[in-house]
């Protein structure tokens, strides 16, 4: 059996956490092997790269060193992780994948998606979600949440013009993949928003 990949966009603050342990617990039920991970991270080595990627000392960070990090941690996340776990049959959740750097890089730090996507391309070797979720959400309200949970990262503290960038580059990418990118209303409850995830999956993935 080939492996189901789903990943979750958003802006933070939007319950992707939330969702991705629900829709774990859901898929445990009906007996899958499950991998939950994270991006940048799910390795040792991508795990460092995250660390420097947004650490709040590192504000002279510049934005094509920022893009190129990323796409090292994704490159060692799907050859070391995400591939394997695929051809093991497996179900991955993952939180953020290329999608997030075409937005925050390609669009907010205004690199281009054409430059974001050749790096990544390298990095993926043509791996890509069967499915991703948008969590739709403002950036204020995303980010007023964030900050009453979380402690904030290098870029949480970008000003609400780079997150409104990223937002609506997260529109445009819905309506440039409508077969992939599934939008989510994440101002509903939770209990709304697992329910509507899982008829997707329902829908779209023969389980």
């Amino acid at each position: 059996m080939e492996g189901i990949f789903i990943t979750f966009e958003g802006p933070d603050g939007s319950g992707k956490t939330t969702q991705i342990k629900l829709l774990e617990k859901y898929f445990k039920k009906k007996g899958y092997d499950i991998l939950v991970t994270r991006e940048p991270g799910g390795t040792d080595i991508s795990e460092q790269i995250r660390n420097i990627i947004l650490d709040k000392k590192n504000i002279e960070m510049h934005k094509i060193t920022e893009a190129l990090l990323y796409a090292a941690s994704r490159a060692q996340h799907v050859a070391q992780i995400i591939k394997p776990a695929l051809l093991e049959g497996k179900v991955i959740i993952c939180d953020r994948f290329v999608d997030s750097s075409l937005v925050y890089q390609g669009i907010g730090r205004e690199l281009g998606i054409e430059f974001i996507k050749r790096i990544n391309d390298m990095a993926t070797e043509g791996t890509e979600p069967d499915i991703t979720f948008l969590m739709k959400i403002s950036p204020q309200f995303g980010l007023k949440r964030k900050f009453s949970t979380d402690e904030c990262n290098r870029l949480d503290m970008e000003k609400i013009e780079f997150h409104n960038r990223v937002y609506e580059g997260y529109l445009r990418l819905e309506d440039l993949y409508p077969e992939r990118i599934i939008g989510i209303d994440a101002v509903k409850s939770i209990e709304e928003i697992h329910g509507d995830i899982t008829r997707i999956i329902d829908e779209k993935i023969k389980l």
